[in-house]
């Protein structure tokens, strides 16, 4: 008799331990895709704000890059696209 209420009680502890870990790799998986989030706006935001201002040593605006002056006849684009290679990038 006591064996079935050892192994009952391991069996109840196992299923809250289950649905505990469920709930914290839900958060987890919320979590992680906020933070990506975040850091592509933010380099987003970043980009724009070096569009806006380069003199603050930023790096230049694409649209001004060599060969785009007045006699191109390419349009002026803008970003939408964020390479993951410049998101990870760290601030110096």
């Amino acid at each position: 008799m006591a064996s079935w209420v050892v192994s009952g009680a391991a069996l109840l502890v196992a299923i809250v331990a289950l649905a505990m870990v469920r709930r914290l790799a839900h958060q987890f998986s919320t979590l992680t895709r906020s933070y990506w989030e975040l850091r592509y706006d933010y380099t987003r935001l970043r980009s724009r704000l070096s569009r806006l201002d380069p003199e603050d040593g930023a790096a230049p605006d694409p649209a001004e890059a060599p060969g785009s002056g007045a006699g191109s006849a390419a349009p002026a684009s803008t970003v939408s696209y964020v390479p993951l290679s410049t998101i990870r990038k760290k601030d110096k």
